[in-house]
């Protein structure tokens, strides 16, 4: 038996309200149909707007300390580390632009090389063809990555559009569907 409201697919009702999870679908929509579009100017602006993230939660965190002492020095560490990344990319935008997507695509990179690996090995110990080629796959994948970061920040900007805009359409269809259900519960 549950404890509170359910939605449609019977399952513990979501904290959100539905005009959230909508909200959230729209900019997301918007954001990766931008970076689509014009995938410099949407970056340098998102950017900005992670500048301001970090500024903002390093200052909040410092604030917590107040709040909650407890492990008071990772969060004084973790605030100022917060500050700073939030000012270095305030005050350089276009080189935030380049080198955080940079660092990503090597963290991609490698994990893909590993992942090839660990796929490969995989294979050889039982696991079938498909571990086998997927891993090989990913290996190359992962050193074309590291080799030339460059190509996997050229296609940063078109890969985030592309989740971001399909993650807001499922997220716009999801509001509408948990509206409807609980319009039907009676909430």
């Amino acid at each position: 038996m549950t404890t509170g409201p359910t939605t449609y697919t019977g399952a513990e009702e979501t904290p959100f309200p539905w005009w959230l999870v909508l909200l959230e679908g729209i900019f997301s929509a918007i954001f990766g149909l931008l970076l689509l579009v014009a995938p410099g100017a949407t970056l340098i602006f998102l950017f900005q707007v992670l500048g301001f993230y970090l500024l903002i939660a390093g200052i909040l965190r410092i604030v917590s300390i107040f709040l909650d002492a407890s492990l008071w020095g990772w969060k004084l560490v973790v605030g100022i580390l917060g500050i700073i990344a939030g000012i270095v990319v305030l005050q350089h935008p276009l080189w935030s632009a380049v080198v955080v997507p940079m660092w990503i695509v090597y963290l991609v990179g490698f994990l893909a090389i590993v992942q090839g690996i660990l796929g490969v090995v995989l294979a050889f110990q039982g696991g079938g063809w498909g571990a086998g080629i997927l891993g090989v796959l990913g290996f190359i994948f992962g050193l074309i990555l590291v080799a030339n970061p460059f190509i996997g920040v050229l296609a940063l900007p078109f890969v985030l559009g592309g989740f971001m805009l399909g993650g807001g359409i499922v997220a716009i269809v999801m509001s509408f569907r948990m509206r409807s259900g609980r319009t039907a519960v009676g909430g």
